[in-house]
């Protein structure tokens, strides 16, 4: 999300630069003192800010021009929550993909068996592929794995699953069934409510151990029923006997997961007693493994490596795609990241230029109504009125126009994008919302983009000649 609003700081950060610089260099009187004189017209409008003479004629100043000033103070507004609504709406969007994916996660490559596809070393294609508990092994020992898994395919279901009767007593249903090694639990997003997960001496000693989820937890032994602890909670599960698929294991713990209740529907046991509980030799269907925080080429190039000892091993061509085939959430995710980037860049072009043009408008109106008071200034200035009480009075007139209609757009847009979550109901799009540090940076924004507006008229009006001005009265 910062790196999403990093062109926003920036940009701010060059508007301030900009418009000092353009403060410095184009004031006549004010140039040889640079940046003493920025200072100077600053405190001046600071201090105006606690003058009731002058915040009298700046609201006098709209009460005559009330037309005018509402139309301008409208254009802001809009330019303000236009770029609140569609940054809130971005990260939305932002959130709503990351939460479709949240069940994995984000530092993941998933290797799976396939069938050959392309001829080698005398080899046909169609051969199918398995796997084995040494290929397991030494794929950990590549530089870069942070923690791998390997599943064993107990019915040829997906990723390891396959649906096996599970039975407490009298109760049984059918459950997905899940064979891995510890380091499964980093390359999913669930959690462990209760008791452990997996770990090396279950793996070691070939222990009948299983995880089982909420749902069938819920279901095997019930709400609120007492089993032996006599404390008449779910905690009875833990310690207690299950048999799948005619196999007794003992659950030593209960997960949840951050999906749907269906991805809850699941039995984890060590995938080493389930080899040997249902024939499985060493056999193993896929290999997975996390990379820390290594970027993609540096995944791509870990995936490179293993790819090549499989291909090693088992006779297949290293870049036959179908023979092991990789899924790599690392690449996704950093072209996720990218894609929302751009995102967040093109929003931010189009409110600051929506903004801008709301600006451009206030300085304009600022240019007329100097235009209207030439003569008002120019006896103020015979009266002794210096160039920086002249450049505050027009600089505070803008600054309060554009701070009060921007805080009344950004006001505006907060409140939409808060309304948005019950109006729309879907995944896509959730908690838009913008940070609290991208409020401060508009509201910061709108004072230097006020004060910039009516810098060109208030350069203007302290150039007037104040004798030439009471001649032509």
């Amino acid at each position: 999300m910062g790196l999403a609003f990093l062109p926003l700081a920036v940009l701010s950060f060059l508007l301030v630069v900009g418009g000092c610089l353009w403060l410095i260099g184009s004031l006549p009187r004010l140039r040889p003192r640079g940046v003493f004189a920025i200072v100077e017209v600053a405190f001046a409008t600071f201090t105006s800010m606690f003058s009731i003479d002058r915040w009298g004629e700046v609201f006098d100043t709209i009460r005559r021009n009330k037309l005018r000033t509402v139309l301008t103070a409208i254009s802001v507004a809009w330019g303000i929550f236009v770029m609140v609504v569609l940054l809130g709406m971005g990260q939305g969007l932002n959130n709503g993909i990351r939460y479709s994916f949240r069940k994995e996660a984000q530092n993941v490559v998933f290797i799976n068996a396939g069938r050959t596809s392309v001829p080698y070393a005398g080899y046909g294609v169609g051969r199918r592929l398995t796997f084995q508990n040494r290929d397991y092994d030494r794929a950990g020992l590549v530089p870069g794995v942070e923690h791998i898994d390997g599943g064993f395919f107990i019915k040829g279901g997906q990723f390891g699953g396959g649906e096996l009767k599970v039975q407490r007593d009298m109760k049984s249903n059918a459950f997905e069934v899940q064979s891995v090694f510890p380091g499964d639990f980093y390359t999913a997003a669930y959690q462990i409510d209760e008791g452990r997960y997996l770990n090396a001496t279950d793996i070691a000693t070939l222990r009948k151990a299983a995880v089982i989820g909420r749902p069938v937890r819920d279901y095997l032994f019930g709400h609120g029923t007492n089993t032996g602890s006599g404390d008449g909670g779910v905690d009875d599960a833990i310690g207690q006997w299950i048999v799948v698929g005619g196999v007794p294991f003992e659950v030593v713990g209960v997960f949840s997961n951050q999906g749907s209740e269906e991805e809850e529907r699941v039995v984890y046991i060590p995938a080493t007693t389930a080899q040997l509980a249902f024939n499985g030799a060493d056999h193993l269907g896929n290999i997975s493994f996390t990379v820390g925080n290594a970027n993609a080429a540096t995944a791509k190039e870990i995936t490179r490596k293993i790819v090549g000892q499989l291909a090693e091993a088992h006779q297949f061509s290293p870049d036959d795609p179908q023979a092991a085939r990789v899924f790599d959430t690392v690449e996704g995710f950093e072209k996720f990241t990218k894609f929302f980037l751009a995102i967040s860049i093109f929003v931010l072009v189009i409110g600051l230029g929506t903004l801008a043009a709301g600006v451009v408008g206030v300085s304009n109106i600022m240019m007329i109504a100097v235009k209207e008071r030439t003569r008002e200034i120019g006896i103020r200035k015979a009266l002794g009125a210096t160039p920086v009480s002249i450049v505050a009075m027009i600089v505070q007139e803008a600054v309060f126009l554009t701070s009060i209609a921007g805080l009344l757009g950004l006001a505006g847009g907060v409140v939409l994008l808060g309304a948005i979550p019950h109006l729309v109901d879907t995944d896509m799009i959730r908690d838009p919302s913008v940070r609290i540090g991208v409020g401060v940076i508009a509201a910061v924004g709108l004072v230097v983009a006020g004060a910039l507006a009516g810098f060109v008229p208030a350069r203007a009006a302290a150039k007037v000649n104040p004798v030439q001005t009471l001649r032509d009265a």
